[in-house]
């Protein structure tokens, strides 16, 4: 109550109470003059308020204007009415942008859709309804995982805080491959972004196929071009007039063959995990035997230059997955370090368990890796050096199979380097993973 308003209201009972006085001096009753006056002004009051509350009751229903009055209740009535002007117009304007919102989002060919803290359908826009099957009132406040039956989408919806979009076939459509983005807002609320990539999947599909089918059909050549080229080669050292430059020639065709097969090789496998979905393999892999087999490898890999191989393993470590994928995604990186690592440099390799999970370290002291090139590392044919990848015999696909044999196996890669200091690969698995219930504590080493 403003200053003003306080004195008027102040002034109103003084007078009141001056009527009342004046009243009940003119009859010789004082008293009694300023009880009927105070009475009759509490009465006005009560039937003031009693318009006050009828028509609060009646507003509730349909928009209606406040009474009209004098004093006081005058001015209570006039303020509730340039509130309900107020609020009309601020109503008006937000209808206005929410009927644009609505326009706007119309005319997109991505869905979005809202929903609650609960997974409950609050609003959708056409194109939404469009991809998932969704109508209009009746999935209103339904559960969106009613809707769209997908065990993948339901885990998703479920955790979906920092993860990846995913994929899935749209529930309404044939052969229509959708992608689903959430992002959490509020007390939990959650903003769907629905978008169809049918083409860019028959597009992956297309490129998947090439490269498989060409890489299988040059297999053939290859074996028989890698055959003859060995027939010649114990030819020319059976022969000891045989020039220099005929024996030189056909080394470096030889081993441009075998880098072409090992290629070839990497290219199959690389296609065939892109291809197929993940399986929930039971398989239990012993990890101690599978990286001492590899370090073998890797021993007969160095030959001459005398790599230091160290490695830590846990007798019982083990995880649940797929050996010949998991030796592949190993081997690559113990490879790798073998190669980027001078003569007589060191490489460990070490297991440990924590209760994020297991993890494989493989750690060198080799060349090093400047670290803008690592976000796109795992990309396929990406050469941090041309000239060095060419020299070590190198394809460019090892770190992305290492990737997707990680994520057919729910994991992932983490890589730090420096140049001069050596490289760090750590492949992360999750705990559902790890068949050992022995944890160890262990603190990543610095390089």
């Amino acid at each position: 109550m403003t200053s003003s308003l306080r004195s008027w209201f102040i002034g109103r009972m003084v007078s009141v109470l001056a009527i009342g006085l004046l009243a009940g001096w003119l009859v010789d009753q004082i008293f009694l003059g300023l009880f009927i006056t105070t009475l009759s002004y509490l009465v006005w009051n009560h039937h003031q308020l009693h318009r006050l509350l009828r028509w609060l009751d009646e507003a509730a229903h349909k928009e209606l204007d406040p009474p009209e009055s004098k004093g006081i209740w005058g001015e209570i009535f006039d303020g509730i009415y340039r509130i309900q002007r107020r609020h009309s117009r601020s109503k008006q304007r937000l209808a206005n942008v929410i009927e644009r919102i609505q326009e706007s989002t119309a005319a997109l060919n991505d869905g979005i859709i809202m929903a609650d803290q609960n997974g409950c359908l609050e609003w959708w826009n056409r194109a939404a309804g469009e991809l998932l099957g969704l109508q209009m009132p009746d999935d209103q406040g339904q559960p969106l995982t009613n809707l769209v039956r997908n065990p993948k989408f339901a885990s998703y919806m479920e955790n979906s805080r920092g993860k990846e979009p995913i994929k899935i076939d749209s529930p309404a459509h044939e052969n229509r491959q959708l992608q689903i983005a959430i992002t959490v807002y509020g007390q939990g609320n959650r903003l769907l972004l629905v978008r169809d990539v049918s083409r860019l999947h028959q597009l992956e599909i297309m490129r998947t196929d090439f490269v498989a089918n060409v890489s299988h059909e040059l297999r053939t050549p290859l074996t028989v071009i890698s055959g003859y080229l060995e027939t010649m080669s114990d030819g020319m050292e059976m022969n000891p007039d045989t020039p220099p430059m005929f024996k030189r020639a056909l080394s470096q065709m030889q081993e441009q063959a075998s880098r072409m097969q090992r290629l070839i090789e990497d290219l199959l496998l690389l296609s065939r995990l892109e291809a197929t979905e993940p399986e929930r393999i039971s398989q239990t892999v012993k990890l101690k035997p599978l990286l001492l087999g590899i370090i073998n490898d890797a021993k007969a890999l160095s030959g001459e230059n005398q790599h230091q191989l160290q490695l830590e393993c846990a007798e019982d470590a083990s995880v649940t997955g797929d050996a010949m994928e998991l030796r592949s995604a190993f081997s690559n990186l113990v490879y790798n370090a073998i190669r980027y690592t001078p003569s007589g440099g060191k490489v460990h390799v070490k297991w440990w368990q924590d209760p994020e999970g297991g993890h494989l370290m493989i750690q060198d002291n080799g060349v090093g890796i400047d670290p803008v090139h690592i976000p796109r590392l795992t990309e396929r044919f990406y050469r941090v050096d041309k000239s060095r990848s060419h020299a070590t015999g190198g394809t460019g696909l090892g770190l992305a199979i290492v990737k997707h044999v990680l994520l057919r196996h729910e994991g992932r890669i983490s890589i730090s380097s420096h140049p001069g200091k050596g490289s760090r690969f750590i492949c992360h698995f999750p705990l559902s993973r790890i068949n050992s219930t022995k944890v160890i504590q262990a603190k990543e080493p610095d390089i």
